[in-house]
């Protein structure tokens, strides 16, 4: 059992839903993205009447729903994504989980929805990782992807934020998030759809903002390409980020190469990633800056030289190279030579140092899940 915020997470499991050894294994030889789960999850509820109670650490199964469930009428489900890593050490350890943690509240608060404390939050990914920590690969390249999230549980038709909510931790074997590996990905600029505009919900990590970006990506695929890049909704010049990516644009080259990612402007998502490459770059000596670009500016940078590296970064993905770009606007074009860039591979590498735990933790981010 494990205390957070005065709540005890119970063990309910009943010891009959383990995978055979020989079954994980074979799981694990290939576990893709998101493909297969553990054992186990955790859920807590909370309720007006009586705020968060019943966590449990129980079996991996179905969520029993009524038809008039709030959440599957008006939507109100948010949720994370953070990794858990095997160290050569033994222990099993997670990177900024207290961020996750308050951008889950963020999200929760901007939804209406009751917010789940830290203490709370990183709690049941001990429990849950405690419990199915043979599930975590080794290797640097492969984790176990954990996912938080929460959803209205209240039956009833009436318009309102909902009074009660479920909170639930999943979690699946990961390899690489882009079957290309490090490869550079391809890019369409979206002319026709935004992701998100001012004062909307750009900064929540809520499931409605990933169903209204799908057509935008189905129409990507249809132009050959593997992810979408949105613009900002006013004026439809500045880029904003890549799928649920954020976007860093690398100007030079050698020692006298920069980094710059779009500033936040409260319809992007606040990256955790993101915003851990401003440190590591600064650790590296690499000038690292928020700003605003355009499609135009992208452009003309690719072409003159100035714009050397695009890439894209995220817990799933950590990052990964952009190489060619193509709107129904602004034509096709390439970004450098249209392969990985060295600094965009210096960056990954320092990132990919601190989560395996190969290098010193400077910045106390890693979190000890299992010791």
């Amino acid at each position: 059992m494990l205390h957070a915020d005065r709540l005890v997470i119970s063990d309910v499991t009943s010891g009959s839903a383990i995978t055979s050894d020989k079954d994980r294994t074979a799981i694990m030889e290939n576990p893709g993205f998101g493909k297969y789960f553990t054992d186990h999850m955790v859920t807590v509820d909370w309720t007006q009447a009586d705020g968060w109670h019943n966590a449990e650490l129980k079996d991996y199964g179905p969520l029993l729903m009524d038809p008039a469930t709030n959440v599957l009428h008006y939507g109100q489900a948010i949720f994370e994504g953070l990794k858990a890593y095997r160290h050569s050490d033994g222990t099993i350890q997670t990177f900024r989980p207290f961020e996750n943690a308050q951008r889950f509240a963020r999200s929760a608060r901007r939804l209406a929805m009751a917010e789940l404390p830290a203490e709370l939050f990183v709690a049941s990914l001990e429990s849950l990782v405690g419990a199915d920590q043979a599930w975590v690969p080794e290797g640097r390249e492969r984790s176990l992807y954990l996912r938080p999230f929460m959803v209205s549980t209240e039956v009833g038709l009436g318009v309102r934020p909902a009074n009660a909510y479920k909170y639930v931790l999943i979690a699946s074997p990961a390899g690489a998030y882009f079957a290309g590996g490090i490869a550079p990905v391809s890019v369409w600029i979206s002319d026709d759809y935004v992701r998100a505009a001012p004062g909307g919900t750009g900064e929540a990590k809520c499931a409605g903002n990933y169903a209204a970006s799908l057509i935008a990506q189905a129409e990507a695929a249809a132009h050959g390409c593997d992810q979408v890049v949105w613009l900002d909704a006013i004026g439809r010049e500045k880029i904003e980020e890549m799928g649920g990516m954020n976007l860093y644009f690398v100007y030079g080259q050698g020692d006298s190469a920069r980094i710059m990612t779009p500033k936040l402007t409260g319809s992007l998502l606040p990256g955790i990633t993101r915003d851990s490459l401003l440190t590591v770059a600064s650790d590296m000596g690499i000038a690292a800056t928020e700003d605003d670009i355009t499609v135009a500016d992208l452009r003309s940078g690719c072409e003159s030289g100035e714009i050397t590296e695009v890439f894209a970064c995220g817990t799933a993905a950590v990052i990964t190279p952009v190489g060619n770009v193509k709107s129904r606007t602004n034509g096709e074009f390439s970004v450098g030579a249209g392969t990985t860039g060295a600094v965009t591979l210096r960056l990954r590498e320092a990132l990919l140092d601190i989560q395996s735990g190969a290098t010193p933790d400077r910045h106390n981010w890693m979190h000890t899940l299992v010791g």
